[in-house]
């Protein structure tokens, strides 16, 4: 698995206002939508094209366009939904899916509860968008989802990971043929016994719609 940790200025701001517990909703969203758009660069730099010729004004011109079949977006319920505009924005022409897993507070383990998704992922590139990488059990059980479906190139893009989020990847799929790819914009000291990250965010999906 290849693990990538953005780094930039631009980015660091961004995500020390993101973690400031006085940075309201509004503010957060915005700010995680931006994040994603700076992490969704670094993600799909292996992207699939093909070489295309076109006409400038002046000239033909070499270049290159997504090639099909389109990449396909997977948000992780609810939080994910955060920030599938910042991933729109640079790849509007990606298909979207969605996946609802949520995490068992005592075994930290995660459980699908609705799936909107392709039957068949053959030869497409998928990218799934989970704000926090903390147990690994949620990202664990949506790659293994995605893979059943015939998945094989998997890029994750999380705003933050703890090192043992990765660990549990690493360990999960060891031995998998699957191409698979972490993007995240820190990797953070470790987790509570809670299972929270820290120092983090707090609760992603809590600082983007509020409490309910």
């Amino acid at each position: 698995m290849k693990i990538h940790i953005a780094s930039h200025p631009l980015l660091t701001h961004k995500l020390t206002v993101l973690r400031d517990e006085k940075t309201d909703s509004p503010t957060f969203r915005r700010l995680t939508e931006e994040i994603v758009t700076l992490l969704a660069y670094e993600a799909m730099r292996e992207v699939k094209t093909i070489a295309v010729t076109v006409k400038t004004p002046v000239a033909m011109a070499q270049g290159e366009q997504l090639a099909k079949p389109k990449p396909v977006v997977v948000p992780i319920l609810r939080a994910g939904l955060g920030m599938l505009e910042g991933m729109s924005r640079l790849i509007p022409t990606a298909e979207i899916g969605f996946l609802g897993m949520v995490r068992d507070e005592k075994t930290l383990k995660a459980t699908t509860y609705a799936n909107r998704l392709p039957e068949d992922l053959t030869n497409r590139q998928c990218y799934i968008l989970d704000p926090m990488l903390a147990t690994g059990g949620t990202l664990v059980s949506a790659i293994e989802f995605l893979a059943a479906k015939g998945a094989t190139d998997i890029t994750a893009i999380c705003i933050l990971a703890a090192p043992e989020g990765i660990a549990v990847l690493e360990k999960a799929f060891a031995t998998s043929k699957l191409s698979l790819k972490l993007v995240t914009g820190a990797l953070d000291e470790r987790l509570n016994e809670k299972g929270y990250i820290i120092p983090g965010l707090g609760d992603a999906g809590d600082r983007l719609y509020g409490v309910v």
